[in-house]
C-alpha cells in the first residue's frame, strides 16, 4: 500500500513497484534517442567523404547509417512495447489499490465520497497516471539525448554548442509559467467531471421516480448546466494545453535558426566543414523532438499529478469502524445502549417509533457503525470485521442487484443447489418473478435490477440474503414494497425458513410482527416495551399506535 500523504510519493510508490520494467524501457528509449542523436554526425561525415571523393569512407558511413537505422528501428520497437506495458501496469495497479480500498471501507466510502468521484478514477485518473509512467521512459531518453548533442556540438563549435547548451533551458524555463495555471484549470475540470458522474448517476437511477412527478425537465435543465461549466472548464483547459504546445513549436524552431544560421556564416568562413554544417543542422531539427518530449513530460506528469490526488483521496479515508482478533462461540446479540437483546435460535422483531431508530440499531449489531454490542458476551468489536461480516448480515433496502445472471445474483457465493435456491425463493415469495422470465434463472439482470419493480426488487434481495444463510440475518424492513397478500405469505414462510436460526426483523407490519417470538417496542433509541405482538397491543399504547398507525 502507497504512503497516502502525498500525489507525489503515490507517483513514486507507483514508480517503485515496476521498477525493472520501467528501468528496461528507459534504456530502449535512451538507446533509440541516442541513436537519433548519431544520425546526423554520420550524415556530416558522409557528406564530407562525398566532398572529398572518398569512396571508401562514404561506403563505411553509409553502412554506418543503415546499422543505425536498424537499431533504431529495433529500439523504437522496444521502447514503444515497454511504454504501454508501463502504462497499464501503473494504470491497473491504481484500479487495483482503489478497489482493495473501496472493499475495505465498505459502507463507509458512500458516505465520505460521492459515486462520481469514485467513477472518475477509473474513467480518466488512470488514463492520466498511467501517462505519466510512460512519459517517464522518452523524458528519461530525451534528457540523455539533449546532453549528447551537446557534448557533440562543443566540442566540434564551442559557440554552437554553448548556445544549445544555454538555449535548451531557457526553452524549458519559458514554459514553466503556462503550467501553474493548467495544473489548476485540470484540478477545476477534474472535480467538476467528477459532480456531472455523481448527477447522471443520480439521474438515472431515480428517472421511474423524476417521470412519475414529472421532474425530468428541471433535473435536464439542472444537467445541463453543469455540462456546460464542464464545457467551459475543458475549454480553459485547452487554452493554455494550446499555448503549451504552440511553445513546443515556437521555441525550438527559434533555435533550430539560429544554430543554423550562425553555422552557415562559420561554414562560409572555413570554420566549420559542409559536413559539419549539414550534422548541426541536422541537429537543430533533432532537438525538436527531445525538447516537445520535455514540454509533454511536463503537461502529462502535471495531469498525473492532479489524478493521484484524487486517488490519494480515497486511499486516505479509514474505516469508520475496525476489529480486533478475539474469537465468539456465539449466543445473545445485544446492543447495550438500546437495550434490544436478540436470543439465539428466536425470530425477534424490532419495531420503532422512528424508522431511523431501527436503522441505527441494525448498523450497531451488523458492525457498521461504533457500539457497546456484545455477541455471546464477547464485545463485537473485538471480532475480526471478516469474521462478523462472514456471521451476521445486514440486508436493508440500500442494497442492489447488480448485472449478470440472475441465478449469480441471488447465489453469490456459488455453493447452493437448486433446491436451495427454489426454496429461498419461495420464501421470499419470489418465485414467480423468476418463472415469468423466458430464461428463468439464467435471465441477464440489467445495471440496478431496473427490469424489476420496488417490490419485485426486494422480493429478489429478500432471496438472496436467505441463500447466504448466515449465522444472524437482521433485516431491515423487507416487505415495505410488496402488497399486503404477499406481505402475509412472506411473513409466515420467513419464520418457517428461518426457523431454529437467530433473526432480527425491523419493521412494524403488524403481518409480520405476529409470526414473531418476541418483539421490542423502541421508542427515543431506547427498547421500552418487549413481549409478543398481541401482548403489546393490550399493554402499551405506544406500540399499539404504531403498529396500527391510529387504526382501532
Amino acid at each position: 500500500m502507497p504512503d497516502i500523504r502525498s500525489p507525489l510519493r503515490y507517483l513514486w510508490w507507483n514508480a517503485r513497484s515496476q521498477a525493472p520494467s520501467l528501468l528496461l524501457g528507459i534504456c530502449f528509449a535512451t538507446l533509440w534517442w541516442l541513436v537519433q542523436a548519431l544520425v546526423p554526425a554520420v550524415l556530416g561525415k558522409g557528406v564530407d567523404a562525398v566532398t572529398a571523393k572518398d569512396t571508401g569512407a562514404l561506403v563505411t558511413w553509409s553502412a554506418i547509417l543503415l546499422g543505425l537505422g536498424l537499431m533504431q528501428a529495433f529500439t523504437g520497437i522496444m521502447r514503444h512495447r515497454m511504454a504501454v506495458y508501463n502504462w497499464l501496469a501503473a494504470a491497473y495497479r491504481t484500479v487495483q489499490v482503489t478497489t482493495r480500498q473501496a472493499a475495505r471501507l465498505g459502507a463507509t466510502l458512500p458516505k465520505q465520497l460521492s459515486t462520481g468521484e469514485v467513477v472518475s478514477v477509473g474513467n480518466s485518473d488512470i488514463a492520466h497516471i498511467g501517462g505519466s509512467m510512460d512519459i517517464l521512459l522518452r523524458g528519461t531518453g530525451s534528457i540523455v539525448a539533449i546532453i549528447t548533442v551537446t557534448v557533440i556540438l562543443i566540442s566540434t563549435s564551442l559557440p554552437l554548442g554553448l548556445m544549445v547548451l544555454f538555449g535548451v533551458p531557457i526553452m524549458a524555463v519559458a514554459v514553466g509559467p503556462l503550467l501553474k495555471p493548467l495544473h489548476r484549470r485540470q484540478k477545476r475540470q477534474r472535480d467538476l467531471t467528477g459532480d456531472l458522474s455523481t448527477r447522471s448517476a443520480d439521474i438515472v437511477a431515480g428517472l421511474r421516480v423524476l417521470r412519475g412527478i414529472g421532474g425530468e425537465q428541471v433535473f435536464g435543465e439542472r444537467y445541463r448546466e453543469e455540462s456546460q461549466r464542464v464545457r467551459h472548464a475543458g475549454v480553459g483547459v485547452a487554452r493554455v494545453e494550446s499555448l503549451l504546445e504552440g511553445a513546443q513549436i515556437l521555441l525550438p524552431g527559434l533555435l533550430i535558426a539560429a544554430v543554423t544560421g550562425i553555422g552557415a556564416s562559420f561554414a562560409v568562413g572555413g570554420q566549420i566543414t559542409a559536413g559539419q554544417l549539414v550534422a548541426f543542422y541536422g541537429y537543430a531539427v533533432f532537438l525538436i523532438g527531445p525538447m516537445r518530449t520535455l514540454t509533454e513530460m511536463a503537461d502529462r506528469l502535471t495531469k498525473g499529478h492532479v489524478a493521484a490526488r484524487r486517488v490519494v483521496r480515497i486511499l486516505s479515508i479509514q474505516p469508520e469502524v475496525g476489529g480486533g482478533t478475539a474469537t465468539s462461540q456465539g449466543g445473545v446479540l445485544r446492543d447495550s445502549f438500546s437495550g434490544v437483546t436478540v436470543q439465539p435460535g428466536e425470530l425477534t422483531a424490532l419495531a420503532a417509533g422512528a424508522p431511523e431508530d431501527a436503522i441505527a440499531i441494525a448498523d450497531r449489531l451488523g458492525r457498521y457503525a461504533d457500539g457497546d454490542v456484545t455477541f455471546g458476551g464477547v464485545d463485537l468489536a473485538t471480532l475480526p470485521i471478516e469474521e462478523i461480516r462472514t456471521r451476521i448480515l445486514v440486508a436493508d433496502n440500500g442494497a442492489r442487484l447488480f448485472t449478470g445472471r440472475l441465478r449469480d445474483e441471488l447465489d453469490v457465493r456459488g455453493t447452493a443447489t437448486d433446491e436451495q435456491v427454489r426454496q429461498a425463493l419461495h420464501a421470499a415469495c419470489a418465485d414467480d418473478i423468476v418463472e415469468a422470465l423466458p430464461e428463468g434463472l439464467d435471465a441477464q439482470v440489467a445495471e440496478s435490477g431496473r427490469e424489476f419493480s420496488g417490490g419485485q426488487q426486494q422480493r429478489l434481495r429478500l432471496a438472496r440474503a436467505l441463500l447466504a444463510d448466515p449465522e444472524v440475518l437482521i433485516l431491515v424492513e423487507p416487505t415495505s414494497a410488496v402488497d399486503a397478500h404477499s406481505e402475509a405469505r412472506i411473513a409466515e414462510r420467513l419464520a418457517k425458513a428461518r426457523a431454529g436460526r437467530t433473526t432480527l426483523i425491523c419493521t412494524t407490519s403488524p403481518l409480520v410482527l405476529d409470526r414473531t417470538d418476541q418483539v421490542a417496542y423502541v421508542e427515543d433509541g431506547r427498547v421500552l416495551a418487549e413481549g409478543a405482538h398481541r401482548d403489546l397491543l393490550v399493554s402499551s399504547p405506544e406500540y399499539a399506535a404504531t403498529v396500527t398507525r391510529g387504526e382501532d
